[in-house]
């Protein structure tokens, strides 16, 4: 469905098509029209359906711009998806004039957001603990709050933000709307949806099973403006006889295939502003193999059936899982093996082991390839070329030639091999510096964007995996779901989290104990080479 068939305003829509998405996710089909017509809605969806715009759009929609006091309420279990939600509601509303946004969470200068608040906001997108802080020194005030949206219910009430999120809704009208987002529907949940929703239409968005074989499957971990830099070496270092690049949006589609033009590649557009002409010739190109690159975005690629596709790329890691199965789907096939690489940054790290569940896939990390590795594989396949054509072809005219060329000078036949080999497009990067950094490598052997912990706890003490999860949890606040691979041994254990939330994990779990045993916690360093053990830093 598309955004237009939706009844959303000219300025949301503006809004919706700078962020470059084409068409409308289930849930936000199934979701955005209920709520403009101002029922409750409890959607059961997962994290990567698209769920923010699903209620964001309605919010900004039911907006009264003259009015600075709070309309909307938005509630989050962490400060960081706080952040995230503020951050969509902006770009969607960057053409919706006078709509003022607050996100307000733990951590975060508390005179800072009372002076903000004091200026006048419309949409408040916070913690629950932090808006009740806000309430309790009447910094907030939401006696005319209009929307209550509850996101990620069930990881709120794990965290222990039951009191407080009942607290929130008593204080608001009676009148409002409420929406609740959840991925699970436990008791409490129901609960709270029976008490404080009125006739709430269940919008269940619920994911297939979806397997992945045939296909090895790996991610980079590289930053943002390094992508197409990451893209070139892959591309040079494969040499695919065809490949697909996967966007989320159409700008990204354009940028990428102007600079790949630019730097030589035969690459090719494809999304849905294209009219059908330029589609087909496109894709006729791409069939042909005339186009050895297309760059896509999802709705575009649809039904697009080309075999001998050597290597799908997730330039983005796609918004929905089911369209990474789709994506990678387009090579592998007749039986053949098939590569897919996806380029992650930051805390895109915690949704791709999300999409690695749902997809019944492992998707291994790799280090971002130098330009010393990029031109040994392309001088090795070069060297692979002669040793075929040596054993192949007839050579006699051109070693004549050669032959008549080194009579008339004093060059040797390696002199004359190198200046041919200087000349080859492969040899184009030989002197060029290696402006792309490696991805870091934690020495302690953490995954890329985590931070391995020692506990001076272990086994013997009858602790297990969910004691640990719950203590770190309990404490620092870190949801359960975002703590890594926990490694137990006897009398000690080694746990992942965050690198972000590290600091704060330390600090809120010295005076912590578990079953009954004080806990000591330290950052891991890397295993000695003598005994095989781990060492913990010095502080």
């Amino acid at each position: 469905m598309k955004f237009e068939e939706l009844n959303i305003s000219s300025a949301l829509l503006q809004g919706i098509q700078e962020m470059g998405y084409e068409e409308a996710t289930p849930i936000q089909a199934q979701t955005i029209p209920a709520l403009l017509t101002g029922r409750d809605v409890i959607g059961q969806a997962q994290t990567g359906t698209g769920k923010t715009a699903a209620f964001a759009i309605p919010v900004l929609e039911k907006m009264i711009p003259s009015a600075y006091y709070p309309q909307a309420l938005i509630l989050c279990p962490t400060r960081e998806l706080a952040i995230q939600v503020a951050g969509e509601i902006r770009q969607l509303s960057a053409y919706t004039h006078s709509i003022r946004l607050l996100p307000v969470y733990g951590g975060q200068d508390i005179g800072q957001q009372i002076r903000a608040l004091k200026e006048g906001v419309q949409i408040i997108v916070g913690t629950p603990g932090r808006i009740m802080d806000h309430m309790r020194r009447r910094t907030i005030r939401v006696d005319r709050v209009h929307t209550v949206i509850l996101d990620e219910a069930d990881e709120m009430l794990n965290m222990g933000f039951r009191e407080d999120i009942e607290t929130i809704l008593k204080d608001t009208p009676q009148e409002r709307q409420t929406a609740l987002f959840s991925a699970t529907m436990p008791q409490p949940i129901l609960e709270i949806t029976r008490q404080y929703q009125r006739d709430a239409l269940l919008i269940k968005v619920v994911k297939k099973e979806l397997t992945v074989r045939n296909i090895e499957q790996y991610y980079f971990d590289v930053r943002p403006n390094h992508k197409t830099e990451l893209l070139s070496r892959l591309l040079d270092m494969y040499v695919p006889h065809l490949s697909m690049v996967f966007c989320n949006t159409k700008r990204t589609v354009d940028e990428l295939t102007t600079l790949l033009q630019n730097q030589g590649y035969p690459a090719e557009g494809l999304h849905g502003d294209l009219k059908q002409q330029q589609r087909d010739r496109v894709m006729e190109a791409f069939r042909k193999g005339k186009v050895k690159i297309l760059v896509a975005t999802d709705v575009a690629a649809r039904g697009i059936d080309v075999e001998d596709v050597d290597i799908v790329f997730n330039y983005d890691l796609p918004q929905d899982d089911e369209y990474y199965v789709h994506r990678i789907g387009r090579t592998g096939r007749a039986g053949k093996s098939g590569l897919a690489f996806t380029f992650i940054s930051g805390r895109e790290i915690y949704r791709l082991r999300e999409l690695q569940r749902y997809c019944q896939t492992k998707i291994i990390h790799r280090p971002i390839p130098s330009l010393e590795d990029v031109n040994q594989t392309r001088m090795n396949h070069l060297f692979q070329e002669v040793g075929n054509i040596i054993a192949n072809d007839d050579l006699t005219s051109y070693v004549e030639v050669l032959q008549g060329q080194m009579q008339e000078s004093s060059y040797s036949a390696l002199d004359m091999a190198a200046a041919l080999l200087k000349l080859h497009p492969v040899s184009r990067d030989l002197e060029r510096d290696d402006p792309l950094p490696e991805s870091p490598r934690d020495p302690s052997g953490a995954e890329p964007g985590m931070v391995r912990l020692f506990l001076n706890i272990g086994k013997n003490q009858g602790v297990g995996p969910g004691n640990i999860v719950g203590a770190i949890a309990g404490e620092s606040g870190l949801p359960g779901k975002l703590i890594g691979s926990i490694d137990m041994h006897d009398k000690y254990t080694f746990v992942d989290v965050p690198k972000d939330h590290a600091r704060e994990v330390m600090y809120s779990m010295r005076n912590v104990k578990i079953r009954g045993k004080s806990v000591r916690m330290e950052r891991a360093s890397q295993k000695s080479s003598a005994d095989r053990k781990w060492k913990v830093r010095n502080r």
